[in-house]
């Protein structure tokens, strides 16, 4: 699965479809029981718009349920949502899209705590921070490079860091494989293919 900035236009579709993020863009998922996939797009447009306004971007995901773009403000009213015209609904923030990931790579940090990071950066909206470390001989050396996690769905160009402004890179994981069909983007638990394939 692509990574962000490009995880939502993988989502959503076409870049064409795509309504471009900013730091009060909120992603959410909207699930009931009987799911979406035989209710008309135009009722759930109704719906929605007579309880939230005008939406930025809706998709129905494979599972039926609803991923919403919208603004902060909305993302609040559809928190509480219990139900949406006669359909009963539970609602939840997407668990990727809301957030971005980026590298800080400065030598003066080599010495800095991830606890730190995440303390001195948290008016920033730091919610995580990992120190990157490679393996040598059998050893895990830590390197000048920090995993940093913001709880915004737009990675900051820099950030003020102590005295230093430091540029950030968006953090790019590895492909996921799936060692059952051996393709990649998705896991072997989630994977669709009836017969193992060797991966020679």
């Amino acid at each position: 699965m692509p990574s962000s900035p490009n995880l939502y236009q993988y989502l959503m579709g076409s870049l064409s479809l795509v309504v471009e993020a900013n730091s009060s863009t909120r992603y959410m998922l909207i699930n009931t029981p009987n799911t979406f996939h035989t209710v008309s797009p135009f009722l759930v447009q109704n719906l929605l718009t007579s309880c939230i306004g005008e939406i930025q971007n809706v998709k129905k995901l494979r599972s039926g349920d609803l991923l919403v773009q919208v603004d902060s403000k909305q993302a609040s009213i559809i928190s509480k949502l219990k139900h949406l015209g006669t359909f009963p609904v539970e609602t939840s923030f997407h668990k990727t899209l809301n957030v971005s990931r980026g590298v800080l790579s400065n030598s003066d940090f080599i010495h800095v705590t991830e606890a730190e990071f995440l303390e001195e950066l948290r008016d920033q909206n730091v919610c995580a921070a990992r120190r990157i470390n490679i393996r040598r001989d059998g050893r895990l050396i830590p390197t000048q490079h920090v995993l940093l996690t913001f709880q915004a769905p737009v990675l900051p160009k820099s950030i003020k860091a102590g005295y230093i402004n430091c540029k950030l890179r968006p953090y790019i994981p590895n492909p996921l494989r799936c060692f059952k069909c051996q393709r990649y983007g998705h896991s072997q638990q989630s994977c669709r293919g009836t017969d193992p394939v060797c991966g020679k």
